[in-house]
């Protein structure tokens, strides 16, 4: 949402103005960043700052269109072609953020990219998809309804996961992954945050740094 994106930004200025280097010389693994629906990267400003500030080279993609009206697994391939043309070869940490998540996930099972990702982080994902997502009758929303056909495909290969590190975050408090719980993955490391708002885990400090912390690992 245009909003996020404007919170975002005025943040990461915000952060800017304590005298922070923005853009210091990468010293810690490259970072993809994969953004969620009805959103595109400029919601990832204030987190991709923090983790430049980290050490972290991060790179951004806004998927093409973000409104539901593609199916998921076409969004995966413009991700799979994104990191064949940004990082050929390089290994990486992949972060997706709500629909994000589930478009990494597809990537990470059916595209190959499990190979290439060191650490999968995943926040606010519908991993068992939402009922919020009934309010979306274009392809890709009713991908993510609850026990929908392409939440039971992609649970049928999902254990391959245990062989990457991963890690979702969620808040039970969300009111578009509903139930917040749905964001749990037998096979990652969950982690539960307080956060009031759905965007939060993207543009709260707290919520930075606790997803800088576990890519720090």
């Amino acid at each position: 949402m245009k909003i996020v994106g404007w919170m975002s930004r005025v943040l990461a200025c915000m952060d800017g103005l304590a005298g922070v280097p923005a853009t210091p010389a990468p010293a810690r693994g490259a970072v993809v960043l994969v953004h969620g629906i009805h959103s595109t990267s400029a919601d990832f400003t204030r987190l991709a700052r923090h983790l430049r500030v980290e050490g972290h080279e991060v790179m951004m993609l806004d998927l093409v269109p973000n409104n539901g009206a593609a199916v998921l697994d076409v969004l995966a391939r413009q991700l799979a072609d994104f990191v064949e043309e940004n990082l050929p070869g390089r290994r990486f940490n992949l972060v997706g953020f709500s629909m994000g998540g589930l478009v990494s996930r597809y990537y990470m099972q059916r595209l190959g990219g499990a190979r290439w990702v060191d650490h999968f982080v995943t926040i606010a994902a519908p991993h068992h998809g939402t009922l919020m997502a009934v309010a979306n009758r274009l392809p890709g929303g009713v991908q993510m309804r609850r026990n929908s056909a392409f939440i039971r495909d992609l649970a049928l290969d999902q254990d391959c996961l245990e062989n990457v590190k991963f890690t979702s975050f969620y808040t039970p408090l969300d009111v578009i992954i509903v139930p917040g719980r749905s964001s749990e993955m037998p096979q990652a490391r969950n982690v539960r945050i307080w956060a009031l708002m759905h965007p939060s885990l993207i543009l709260e400090k707290r919520c930075l740094r606790a997803v800088a912390a576990v890519l720090r690992e």
